[in-house]
């Protein structure tokens, strides 16, 4: 007989115990959403056995299909399964927080110092890592998701509205997502999604949340449980929104960012690099909320921190608000934390309302979820729209002056190195920022001689 068949469970977890769980996989939720999926499954499926394995895939999937953060929806999903809404709030909220005070920190030694030589070399060498580990996720993304000609031509159509006549990011996902729609029901071969981030279902005892565990009496469907979720979360956005608007006004850059972190809350799919060019498009070029090589800066901050990718966005906050000064000259460290913290509320408010709302539709089924073709067609779009990010960001680092200044030939070198030890020697973001730091440092310092 199978070990495993004999195996009993785990014990109940307890909150204390899994609060401690969440903090610590807070702190060590590096390496994107891929790595930090991984650690959850290692932790949570195989080592703790908290939750079985077909389970844990099925609750993944679903938050593949949403807008937002899938490692950080996971986590709250989980354990929002396991303890109800405190349980899935302190997973969701653990697994951001020390992201942002980690973050806060460093946009201000970045502020404050980044005139500083050392300083200064040391994000001289990490800008072409940043840059080839976008085109990476450009070159991983299609590599996974471009299976056919038919999503080759939605990436290529994406690339050319961004690219050649900037259309905004939103109106791309919508058609991308409409033409994946249709082409669903007319080719559904092309537009199938395959495997996800694992098909294998395999068993690594009795779990506590095993595969025929009945559902959580918390966690059952609903229409009241659902509408009620659904309406408390509109009630606290709606909340948070009017006292902004009636405290400091609707012109007022704070409420500017809490009503455009919101929707770009809600155009994130397929990753954090996907919504990055409506990042730009908005805190850059519109709003000026920062420059285009703060920007590649704060995606570097953000690679090097735990927790999502799309935390970035508190980088950009934390810019913004000492940059315009918003609580007067002498309180620019105080504004530029209000303003991250701001920006991280209304981008992930959102992804608690899909999970609390939604969670109890997806335990009231465990079959597969009919969202997959338009998924495909965003997915494709999102390949188009990062390697417009690509290039952006590698005309920013290697001609930094503009294209009538002098090509960066040292920069060209260190991201042409970073391409091929991510490609061909799979090396991890951390090291290779790192390493790419520590080569900036080294050239400063020869310079200075």
């Amino acid at each position: 007989m199978d070990v495993d068949s004999v195996a009993t469970p785990p014990p109940r977890v307890s909150f204390a115990d899994a609060f401690r769980f969440w903090l610590k996989l807070g702190f060590i939720s590096f390496g994107g959403p891929a790595g930090q999926i991984a650690v959850m499954h290692q932790e949570l499926v195989e080592r703790r056995r908290w939750i079985s394995e077909r389970r844990f895939l099925h609750a993944l999937n679903y938050c593949m299909v949403l807008p937002g953060p899938e490692a950080q929806q996971l986590a709250t999903y989980i354990g929002w399964l396991m303890h109800r809404t405190w349980g899935g709030i302190v997973a969701g909220g653990l697994f951001v927080l020390p992201s942002l005070f980690i973050l806060i920190g460093l946009s201000w030694i970045y502020l404050a110092f980044g005139d500083v030589p050392l300083v200064a070399g040391i994000f001289y060498g990490i800008k072409p890592a940043v840059t080839a580990i976008v085109v990476s996720a450009a070159h991983r993304i299609g590599s996974r998701s471009l299976k056919n000609e038919w999503l080759w031509g939605i990436a290529a159509a994406a690339f050319v509205a961004i690219f050649v006549f900037d259309v905004p990011f939103p109106l791309i996902v919508l058609a991308a997502g409409v033409i994946g729609y249709f082409g669903g029901r007319m080719a559904p071969d092309k537009f199938a999604v395959g495997g996800g981030h694992g098909s294998k279902q395999a068993s690594y005892g009795p779990a506590v949340i095993d595969d025929h565990t009945p559902t959580p009496e918390h966690a059952r469907f609903t229409w009241g449980r659902i509408i009620g979720f659904a309406g408390a979360g509109l009630a606290i956005w709606s909340a948070a929104m009017l006292a902004l608007v009636f405290a400091i006004g609707w012109d007022n850059t704070f409420t500017q960012m809490g009503w455009f972190f919101t929707k770009a809350a809600l155009l994130t799919f397929g990753g954090a690099y996907a919504v990055l060019p409506y990042v730009y498009q908005g805190a850059v070029e519109h709003f000026q909320w920062l420059t285009g090589t703060q920007m590649i800066d704060g995606l570097a901050l953000g690679e090097t921190t735990p927790g999502p990718l799309i935390m970035v966005v508190a980088f950009v906050g934390f810019v913004g608000g000492w940059t315009k000064a918003l609580l007067g000259p002498g309180a620019v460290f105080l504004a530029g934390a209000a303003a991250a913290t701001l920006v991280t509320f209304f981008t992930f408010l959102p992804s608690f309302i899909f999970i609390f709302a939604g969670g109890p539709v997806v335990e009231s089924t465990h079959g597969d979820l009919k969202f997959t073709a338009p998924l495909s067609g965003i997915t494709a779009a999102v390949v188009g729209v990062i390697l417009n990010l690509a290039l952006f960001f590698a005309y920013h680092v290697l001609w930094p002056n503009g294209y009538g200044g002098i090509f960066d030939w040292i920069s060209a070198l260190i991201g042409i190195a970073a391409f091929i030890a991510i490609l061909r020697y799979k090396v991890g973001v951390m090291t290779l920022v790192g390493a790419c730091a520590v080569i900036g440092m080294l050239l400063t310092l020869v310079r200075n001689l």
